[in-house]
């Protein structure tokens, strides 16, 4: 009776930081990058500050009752830094997002509290490097949900299973995604208003519908293998970062002295013209996580089986 007692409480905790982290991912972040974009786009240091604080606390709530142990800071601080890393390596010597599949491993690895954390954290510190602006706390929203999808996203990692590349595994959801693209394309031929083709708002806005519907009809069950790891990174990517950054490119141009306005049009420009940056943005980190993320989440593994790490 004991041991299922604590199960409960276990689950019932788990619930009440996943409806903290999504009130504050999907209500609390996006209202404040609003204001702040409305007072004053310039204040952009201060949204990131406050962007950071939000994803910390259901991060810390995974303590709750408990003093952390220092060597599970110490793991998200690494993962952060290589992150970092990486990213601005990558982004000196080759066109590599390798940044995004590494927030995408975190996500499956430490779980969706720590992998907007790791997202949001790794997003900050890098444009100190790469350049801070209006964009930064954008990037940071955009990463953050990446981990945070991947975390809500697969099932607990199995290193016995990690050598599995059975398309069957992820048939689903793409199936989701693929009936969204047509009903895009139905949409599109029926009504086709002034867009001059489907490359545009279209595959954004009912590919996200895709996803969404193919997430929950998986949630917790999508397998840790090379294929299904590519395809999520490859369509999360795309349709939430891309989607996001459209929106990004729009609002932080019209506050500038002949930047574009904000108007529909302007906004079917944007989704039209950045549809091939976006798809190569997922494109080469679907291909990084392809490449890398099985040994990085093994890795991750036996770090956490072998220091007790978030159990």
């Amino acid at each position: 009776m004991a041991k299922s007692y604590d199960l409960t409480q276990y689950e019932a905790a788990h619930r009440k930081r996943t409806l903290l982290s999504a009130l504050l991912i999907f209500l609390a972040m996006p209202v404040t990058i609003f204001i702040g974009i409305q007072f004053d786009q310039n204040k952009y240091m201060i949204i990131s500050v406050l962007l950071l604080i939000y994803t910390m606390l259901p991060f810390f709530m995974v303590f709750e009752n408990r003093k952390p142990k220092a060597r599970e800071i110490v793991l998200i601080a690494m993962m952060s830094a290589l992150t970092v890393c990486v990213h601005i390596f990558f982004h000196i010597t080759l066109p590599l997002q390798i940044g995004t599949a590494m927030i995408i491993i975190s996500g499956i690895s430490l779980g969706p509290e720590a992998g907007f954390l790791i997202g949001a954290i790794s997003r900050f510190v890098c444009n100190f490097y790469m350049g801070q602006g209006p964009w930064t706390p954008w990037q940071m929203f955009c990463w953050g949900i990446l981990g945070f999808l991947a975390g809500m996203a697969f099932n607990k990692v199995d290193l016995d299973q990690l050598k599995s590349r059975n398309f069957k595994l992820i048939m689903g959801p793409v199936i989701c995604i693929l009936f969204g693209l047509i009903i895009a394309y139905v949409s599109y031929q029926l009504w086709p208003g002034r867009d001059k083709s489907l490359i545009g708002w279209r595959l954004y806005a009912f590919g996200l519908l895709g996803l969404l519907a193919g997430m929950l009809l998986q949630r917790k069950r999508l397998p840790v293998d090379g294929i299904t790891l590519a395809l999520f990174t490859f369509f999360t990517t795309f349709i939430i970062y891309g989607g996001i950054m459209n929106i990004c490119a729009l609002v932080t141009s019209a506050g500038v002295p002949g930047g574009n306005s904000l108007s529909l049009e302007s906004m079917r420009v944007l989704y039209i013209s950045g549809a091939p940056y976006d798809a190569f943005h997922a494109g080469s980190a679907a291909l990084c996580i392809f490449l890398f993320g099985n040994s990085i989440i093994r890795k991750l593994e036996r770090i956490k089986i072998k220091y007790g790490i978030y159990k």
